[in-house]
């Protein structure tokens, strides 16, 4: 198993192109990289089966969101807890693809037996959240074992590419598919990747950190270290404040476009694929950001450049050219701003948490990142039904902006270099 050694300069590490000559990491790429398309088409064909098959308003579409969320904020930390002291972490991430295989999948049967509902796609939608909670948790251990420390920021950098394009290709297929074929038939692509991510993890062989020992600070533990250390702490205030607001926008975002703006499902689609447009030049900048100004700086100029074109979602108004011309301009640039975070951010964050603690601190960083977004979501529903999707997209694109305060005072900004990793933490030690 590869530990965290000497870190050295953020930027030092060999070129990402030798990490796909790794089998290990390869098989890892691999089977994020497909069910991550498979995810974007999600994210679109989903909403569109509530608005365009049932008629869904802001409030449903509101819960919709919430319901899928609610398993970040309830399970991320038991369940990060519970990872941190299994053996075979990848085989738990197996177990959950090939359950969300089966959840997804009973969409389109349902929609073909013309029994589809409302509660289908609620129950589907809460099934699916508390599987991927459950592969998240696992993931940082899998990754940081066919990755090497020096190396992080360059596989999140690759990560990162893929993730921009599915967000490239996802929302552009499910668009077409959904108006070639109805969204939920659209989804059965998005079942079978999940299989396909089960088959690639299937075949990784390699050693992961052992368990942490029983009785070794307990559920709390995570949230007892990002307390007690105050710039990762005010990092993930900002991520979760962050990452509310912007579910401000995307929870309204579908609706908003197909009814307020006019845009039909294929130039949704297309709009949505910008941000992973964006993402593609994010992952390709992001270390070489790194290099020049230092892993802390890059922290801050990614939640700036992901927060300020948002600001132009809600402002999108005139002809169709120039609101979609406003909105693809917006996920470009947000798309390339949240590329930046998220590799600067995640290299930090498994540098620096010790690894006996790793999954759950990540417990409590998936909390902060995807546990607030339920209630986003219905904050969202909530005002939109009462103030217009306009305003409500409003308070949430200027709050996302001011979410960078947190982030300023805690010191983050001024470290340039990957942090060790400490091996013993106060409470595993006595």
């Amino acid at each position: 198993m590869r530990t965290a050694g000497s870190r050295g300069r953020a930027g030092d590490a060999p070129p990402r192109a030798g990490l796909l000559r790794e089998r290990g990491f390869r098989l890892y790429w691999s089977a994020q990289s497909v069910s991550l398309v498979g995810d974007e088409i999600n994210f679109l064909a989903i909403p569109l089966a509530a608005v365009l098959l049932l008629d869904a308003g802001a409030t449903e579409m509101g819960w919709l969101t919430a319901v899928a969320l609610l398993p970040s904020l309830l399970l991320s930390v038991p369940g990060g807890a519970w990872a941190d002291r299994r053996t075979d972490r990848r085989r738990a991430m197996i177990v959950a693809d090939i359950g969300r295989f089966a959840a997804v999948a009973s969409l389109p049967l349902a929609y073909a037996c013309g029994a589809l509902t409302m509660a289908h796609l609620y129950v589907t939608e809460f099934v699916v959240g508390a599987l991927t909670v459950l592969f998240r948790v696992c993931n940082h251990h899998v990754y940081a074992s066919v990755v090497a420390a020096d190396r992080y920021v360059d596989g999140n950098a690759l990560l990162s590419g893929s993730r921009s394009v599915a967000a490239v290709a996802g929302p552009g297929t499910g668009g077409a598919l959904v108006q070639a074929l109805s969204a939920p038939f659209a989804l059965l692509v998005d079942a079978l990747t999940y299989l396909v991510s089960a088959v690639c993890l299937g075949r990784i062989r390699t050693r992961e950190a052992p368990p942490a020992p029983r009785g070794a600070g307990g559920l709390t533990a995570g949230l007892r270290w990002v307390t007690a250390n105050r710039a990762p702490g005010l990092l993930l205030a900002g991520i979760s404040t962050l990452s509310l607001c912007h579910t401000f926008l995307m929870t309204l975002f579908v609706l908003y476009g197909a009814t307020e703006l006019g845009l039909v499902p294929g130039v949704l689609g297309v709009v949505v694929a910008m941000a992973g447009l964006g993402g593609l030049a994010g992952a390709y900048a992001a270390p070489r950001v790194v290099r020049r100004i230092g892993i802390g700086p890059a922290v801050v100029t990614g939640f700036t450049g992901f927060s300020v074109p948002l600001l132009l979602i809600p402002s999108a108004d005139g002809p169709e050219p120039l609101v979609t011309a406003a909105l693809v301009a917006a996920q470009l640039g947000a798309g390339c701003g949240v590329a930046v975070l998220d590799i600067s951010a995640n290299s930090y964050l498994i540098a620096v948490i010790p690894e006996t603690l790793r999954s759950r601190v990540m417990g409590v960083v998936q909390t902060a990142n995807f546990g607030v977004r339920p209630i986003g979501a219905v904050l969202a529903g909530t005002l939109g039904t009462a103030l217009g999707l306009r305003p409500t997209l409003w308070i949430g694109t200027v709050c996302a902006v001011l979410s960078v305060l947190w982030v300023v005072p805690s010191g983050v900004r001024h470290v340039r270099e990957l942090p060790e990793n400490a091996a013993v933490t106060p409470e595993e030690s006595g």
